[in-house]
C-alpha cells in the first residue's frame, strides 16, 4: 500500500487531526520567560525533543519570546547580519515591521494546496534578479503594517463561507491552509507567531520559502508548520551567486531541505530555467530523489526574463517547450512523486 505524502495535511483540512500551532498553544511547559537567551533555547528543545511537563507558559509562547530575542541579534536567516532589528537597525532584508503586500484565496497554487490563504510579506533574503515578484521583493517597506490580532481576524474570515458575498449562487470558496510567503517569510518570523498566538481554527500552516534559514529559525518552526512548500533553485553555487547573489547556496539548502523533511511534510518546487537543465534542473532532481523520499515535487515550467533577467544572456529568454519537456523526463525517470 502506497502512503500518501500528504497524509497529515489531508487529516487537518478534513477535520481529523489538530494543526501542529494549535498543539504547541495548549503544551503547557515550566520555564520563566524572563530567564536568559540559553535556558530558554535549552526548555524549547527539551519540549521539542518530547519531554513532557507542566507549567503556566505555552510552548508557543516561548517561541515567541525566543524570535522577539533573535530580532535583537538578527540571525533568522543565513545572510546572519546581526544587527539589532528591534531597534530599528535594518539588515539585508531591509525588514523592519512586518508589511503585507496583499493577501487572499489563491486558486493558482498546487492542485493539493487550493484555495489556499497566501499572505504575501515584502522583503526578501534573495536578490534574484529574474524575480517575478521584484515590485514586493526589492521594496520591504511597501504594501499595510497591520496587527497580529486584525490578521488573526482576517484568517479566521478566509477560513468561513461567506453568504452574503456568494450572494447563494455558487458554493463559496473556503481557505484550505495559510501560505505565509513572500518575498519571503523569514524576516517576518516574530509578527507570525504573534498572528498564530491570536489564532485558534485548525488549518494547516504552509511555510513558502526560499529556504535560506538558519538552524536557530527552524527550530522555531518546528511542531508550527504542518507543510513546507519549499523552493529548490540551484544544482551548485556558481549559478546562485551569479543570479541570487547568495553564498553557500547548496549546502544550506540541502541541509535545511532534510530538517524540514524530518519535521513535518514537504512539497519541493524547482523552477526550471532556460540554459540550467545540467548545471541545476537534473542536479537538483536527482538530490531530491536520492534524500527527500515521500516528497512531492512540482516542476515548474512557467518561468519568463523578469526583473533584471535582461542583463544575463542564458536566463534572457523564455524557457522553451522542448526544455521543459526535457526537465519533466529526468523527473520522470527518477520516480519523483510530482504533484497534481
Amino acid at each position: 500500500m502506497v502512503c500518501d505524502p500528504l497524509s497529515r495535511y489531508w487529516k487537518v483540512v478534513e477535520g481529523k487531526a489538530e494543526a501542529r500551532y494549535l498543539i504547541a498553544k495548549r503544551t503547557q511547559i515550566e520555564v520563566d520567560l524572563h530567564s536568559d537567551t540559553g535556558t530558554l533555547w535549552k526548555v524549547h528543545d527539551r519540549q521539542r525533543n518530547g519531554d513532557s511537563q507542566q507549567g503556566s507558559v505555552s510552548l508557543l509562547e516561548l517561541k515567541v519570546e525566543l524570535a522577539r530575542r533573535m530580532l535583537e541579534d538578527c540571525v533568522l536567516c543565513e545572510r546572519t547580519c546581526h544587527v539589532n532589528r528591534a531597534s530599528g537597525m535594518i539588515g539585508h532584508c531591509g525588514v523592519l515591521d512586518a508589511s503585507i503586500s496583499s493577501e487572499f484565496l489563491h486558486t493558482g497554487e498546487e492542485p493539493e494546496l487550493v484555495p489556499s490563504h497566501t499572505i504575501f510579506f515584502s522583503g526578501c533574503t534573495f536578490d534574484c534578479v529574474y524575480c517575478q515578484n521584484h515590485d514586493i521583493s526589492t521594496n520591504p517597506e511597501s504594501g499595510l503594517q497591520i496587527s497580529p490580532e486584525r490578521l488573526s481576524n482576517i484568517i479566521v474570515r478566509r477560513a468561513r463561507a461567506n453568504e452574503e458575498e456568494c450572494h447563494g449562487t455558487f458554493e463559496p470558496y473556503i481557505s484550505r491552509n495559510v501560505n505565509w510567503v513572500g518575498g519571503d517569510p523569514t524576516s517576518n518570523l516574530l509578527f507570525i507567531l504573534k498572528t498564530l498566538s491570536q489564532c485558534e481554527i485548525n488549518l494547516p500552516q504552509i511555510w513558502n520559502s526560499n529556504m535560506y534559514l538558519t538552524d536557530m529559525t527552524l527550530r522555531l518552526l518546528d511542531g508550527v508548520i504542518d507543510l513546507y512548500l519549499t523552493d529548490f533553485k540551484y544544482g551548485n553555487d556558481e549559478c546562485a551567486k551569479r543570479l541570487s547573489k547568495i553564498d553557500r547556496y547548496v549546502e544550506i539548502i540541502r541541509r535545511n531541505h532534510l530538517i524540514a523533511k524530518r519535521q513535518a511534510e514537504v512539497i519541493v518546487r524547482h523552477l526550471v530555467l532556460p540554459s540550467h537543465l545540467e548545471c541545476c534542473t537534473r542536479p537538483v532532481l536527482t538530490w531530491i530523489a536520492d534524500n527527500l523520499e515521500g516528497a512531492k515535487v512540482n516542476v515548474m515550467g512557467q518561468y519568463r526574463p523578469a526583473h533584471n533577467a535582461g542583463s544575463h544572456n542564458d536566463i534572457s529568454r523564455p524557457l522553451s517547450a522542448s526544455e521543459y519537456a526535457s526537465a519533466l523526463r529526468i523527473a520522470e525517470d527518477l520516480g519523483l512523486d510530482l504533484v497534481g
